[in-house]
C-alpha cells in the first residue's frame, strides 16, 4: 500500500463523522400525523406574534429597532422550520403509510396532501395567518384520513396552546 494512501486513511479515520437522517423505511408501522398538526399550530402562533410585533417608526430608538429585528427574525426563523417540519412528517405518511388501496376509500387522496404541501411552502415564503390556518385545516383532514384508515373515530378538540385553535385526536373505542 502506498504511503499516500495509508495517510489518507490514516486522516479519514479522525474525520467528523457526518449526520444522517431518515425515517425508518423497514418499514416500522409506526406513523402519527399529530407531530404536523403541532407544527402547523406553532406556524399559526409564529404569525400571531410577527402580526402583533409593534410596527417600525422614525420615532422609534435604535434599541426598539434592534429588538424588534431579532424578534421578527426569531419568529420567521420559526416559522420557516415548523412548515418545514410539517411537510416533512406528510410526507412520510403521504410517502411510506398510505398504500394505492387507500385510494379507493380516499379518491382525493394526493389532491389532499399535494394543497398541504403547497400551503406549507407558502407559509414559509410569507407571514400569512389565513394560509398558517388553511395548512392546520388541511393536515387535520389528513389526519382525519389517516385514523379512518385505520378504523379508528377522531374528534377535535382546543389545543390549549397560545396560538389558540383545535388539534385533531383519536378516539380509544
Amino acid at each position: 500500500m502506498k504511503l499516500s494512501h495509508q495517510i489518507q486513511r490514516f486522516w479519514a479515520f479522525f474525520k467528523a463523522p457526518q449526520d444522517i437522517q431518515a425515517h425508518c423505511d423497514i418499514p416500522c408501522g409506526i406513523y402519527d400525523p399529530h407531530t404536523a398538526q403541532i407544527a402547523a399550530l406553532t406556524v399559526i402562533r409564529m404569525n400571531q406574534l410577527i402580526q402583533d410585533l409593534p410596527k417600525i417608526t422614525p420615532e422609534m430608538s435604535a434599541k426598539d429597532r434592534e429588538t424588534y429585528m431579532h424578534q421578527l427574525s426569531r419568529y420567521v426563523k420559526v416559522k420557516e422550520d415548523h412548515a418545514e417540519i410539517c411537510k416533512h412528517e406528510l410526507r412520510v405518511i403521504w410517502g411510506d403509510y398510505f398504500k394505492p388501496d387507500h385510494l379507493k376509500t380516499f379518491p382525493d387522496l394526493h389532491t389532499t396532501f399535494w394543497d398541504a404541501m403547497k400551503l406549507a411552502s407558502k407559509c414559509r415564503t410569507e407571514a400569512n395567518l389565513d394560509s398558517a390556518n388553511q395548512l392546520l385545516a388541511k393536515v387535520q383532514q389528513i389526519a382525519e384520513m389517516f385514523w379512518k384508515s385505520k378504523g379508528v373515530d377522531v374528534k377535535k378538540q382546543p389545543s390549549n396552546q397560545n396560538a389558540k385553535g383545535e388539534l385533531l385526536y383519536p378516539v380509544a373505542k
